[in-house]
């Protein structure tokens, strides 16, 4: 069985994955994953038909969409078996909306069923990326659903905290349809600009929802070390799911570490209160196999971010998923129902058959500059730009990954002149948050806004500055964009920012595969997007 999938940006050779994915993706699980959006398209036909004759479509057909866009995303779900039900639940819905609709249709993803997986296999190997031919038109395309991918992410965590917007459904869905249509490149264009305004509008659903909820973050030194009680490890970047768990671990004397892109928990006021929230543990997402292995606890995935465990791995029967990811054989945890908390009792009993996590390393991290923070901290910050204290600020977000050319981060944060800031969010961070890169006047050097999740801050602060300093563009400001990225959320983050202005945004360590060299050539010349090259010429040519 053969696959294609160019999504993320460790994708083979920067083309494509055709044996098995650099993930980890098997080829029956990529081709599933392609059928379940051709599905969703074909649903999205009659959720938008219903719209124009004035049938309300509910709640539950909105999220079975978003929630199943999120299980498509790069490392979010392996699992065959949760693919298989997932496409037999997409047909009911389907039925369901097309009675309700009576329209007759007009295109094979409104009607095509399969009883048997064998069947939905044969039909997914058809339906995949490479069924649009021409190369531009598919770029476009598949552009606009990474970006859609993204947004759901984002819109999802939203929903879990009981922030919905009626608008994002309708867009994700209208804009699935467009990709079924035989739409002009300046009409698919145009498209991918609006995902982006709404992605704004996504992020800023989630930021609403995450700080009425849990408080504005604050400047948070965060332990990485650990203590002596047994503990769970927590990754993904789903707030609600790390509230049930340390509500639920309370006095239990289980403890409860962030890893990855869960770190950020940690700067909101409140889930300061838990005295067994005892720190973050380990590195990047894709780190784990050797973190898991020392922590000795079980670990629980909130969202994506799955490696596959190496067939020497000693931690598989300690990995729990909840949510959008799913791994074969790692224990699910149900989703919670009308509102209530998950049960997270057989990951805390557990917990407590296992012994504490083994020291990996000592300190101290710092966090919590997300927008509130910082526009506390705004008059320090123009005087600093004002006297030339600080030179330039670098947005250096996004994503880690295991490509070794990532290393340039590392080296780029390191060679950075000392009368700068890097300005980050994302996982991105792990590559220099703990070097020793001091402060200017007590402003440390890497300001961390938060998770990937929390990048429409970085968005908020550059607003912010071209106020402060009554400037007519943001791209007049002292900063600049050196962006790693590997998946959907990073898609939908680059459209954000392009539609509030930015330009000449720099990505790495490679472009995207999906952008055709036509497409490449339209964002390098409107909006300036460029690769990287090495850190010395960059650096000249960013401080110039």
């Amino acid at each position: 069985m053969s696959m294609f999938c160019f999504q993320c940006q460790e994708t083979a050779q920067n083309k494509g994955c055709t044996v098995k994915g650099v993930c980890g993706k098997t080829p029956d699980v990529a081709n599933l994953q392609d059928l379940l959006i051709y599905l969703l398209k074909g649903i999205s036909r009659y959720t938008v038909e219903m719209r124009k004759k004035g049938i309300e479509v509910s709640a539950d057909a909105n999220h079975f969409i978003m929630e199943s866009l999120f299980m498509t995303i790069t490392n979010a779900n392996f699992d065959k078996d949760r693919f298989v039900t997932r496409i037999k639940e997409a047909f009911v819905l389907r039925d369901k909306l097309a009675a309700a609709t009576g329209i007759t249709a007009d295109c094979e993803c409104m009607t095509w069923k399969g009883n048997t997986v064998e069947e939905m296999e044969i039909k997914a190997a058809t339906v995949g990326v490479l069924a649009t031919e021409n190369e531009d038109v598919r770029s476009l395309r598949e552009l606009l659903i990474y970006g859609l991918k993204g947004m759901a992410a984002y819109a999802e965590h939203a929903v879990n905290l009981g922030f919905d917007d009626a608008e994002i459904h309708t867009f994700i869905q209208e804009a699935l349809v467009a990709t079924t249509k035989e739409l002009s490149a300046d009409e698919l264009t145009a498209l991918v600009l609006k995902c982006g305004e709404y992605g704004v509008k996504t992020m800023a659903l989630l930021d609403k929802a995450n700080t009425s909820t849990y408080g504005n973050p604050e400047i948070t030194k965060v332990n990485i070390g650990v203590r002596s009680n047994p503990a769970i490890l927590i990754s993904g970047h789903d707030l609600r799911d790390i509230q049930d768990l340390l509500e639920q671990t309370e006095g239990t004397g289980v403890d409860v570490y962030t890893h990855s892109e869960m770190l950020p928990a940690h700067y909101y006021p409140a889930f300061k209160k838990y005295s067994h929230f005892a720190g973050n543990y380990g590195s990047a997402w894709w780190r784990q196999n050797e973190d898991f292995e020392s922590f000795n606890g079980p670990i629980l995935f909130t969202t994506n971010c799955i490696v596959p465990p190496r067939s020497t791995s000693t931690y598989a029967d300690r990995v729990y998923t909840t949510g959008a990811s799913g791994f074969g054989g790692f224990t699910h945890i149900e989703d919670r129902k009308n509102g209530q908390a998950k049960d997270f009792s057989k990951i805390i009993e557990h917990a407590k058959r296992c012994k504490a996590p083994t020291e990996i390393e000592t300190g101290e991290i710092i966090g919590g500059f997300a927008h509130e923070q910082v526009f506390a901290l705004a008059d320090k910050v123009v005087d600093a730009v004002k006297s030339g204290a600080i030179r330039k600020f670098f947005v250096m977000a996004g994503c880690d990954g295991r490509m070794k050319g990532r290393e340039y981060y590392t080296e780029f944060a390191d060679k950075l002149p000392k009368d700068t800031v890097i300005l980050t969010a994302g996982c991105a961070k792990y590559r220099y948050n703990k070097l020793p890169l001091g402060d200017i006047g007590g402003i440390p050097r890497v300001l961390d806004a938060g998770q990937c999740n929390d990048s429409y801050s970085l968005a908020l602060i550059a607003l912010k500055l071209k106020e402060v300093f009554e400037l007519n563009d943001v791209n007049e400001l002292p900063i600049a964009y050196n962006i790693a990225w590997y998946e959907q959320k990073a898609v939908i983050v680059l459209l954000a920012l392009l539609s509030l202005g930015v330009k000449n945004i720099h990505l790495g360590p490679t472009l995207p595969a999906f952008l055709s060299p036509n497409v490449a050539k339209v964002l390098i010349d409107n909006f300036g997007i460029g690769g990287i090259t090495t850190v010395d010429e960059d650096m000249k040519m960013f401080l110039g």
